[in-house]
């Protein structure tokens, strides 16, 4: 079983900057495809960010040049670094380990991020 655990979110100004992290409590964190998800109130989860075993980074049309998803596996961590914030970015942010193409997956629990003057 795998647990993830998201830190990081709070309420910022716009323009402002947050970095979430996700702790993973797994052997082998380095054979997950990790990414970070979204939702906001009354709407659908979204992909927000991508970063593959190999480092490969893919991002969600609204968040390009903004955001940065990076990971260590030598300490079972994703991060996402969130700059020039807006108050559309206002969601439940969530961690993803991914393996669906062997079945399996996990999520977080979620961290709030409120983008608010």
């Amino acid at each position: 079983q795998v647990q993830l655990v998201e830190s990081g979110g709070g309420l910022v100004q716009p323009g402002g900057s947050l970095r979430l992290s996700c702790a993973a409590s797994v052997s082998i964190f380095s054979i997950y495809t990790m990414d970070w998800y979204r939702q906001a109130p009354g709407k659908q989860r979204e992909l927000v960010a991508t970063i593959t075993t190999g480092g490969i980074r893919n991002y969600a049309d609204s968040v390009k040049g903004r955001f940065t998803i990076s990971r260590d596996n030598a300490k079972n961590a994703v991060y996402l670094q969130m700059n020039n914030l807006k108050p559309e970015d206002t969601a439940a942010y969530y961690c993803h380990a991914d393996r669906r193409a062997y079945g399996y997956d996990y999520w977080g629990q979620g961290t709030q991020v409120t983008v608010s003057s």
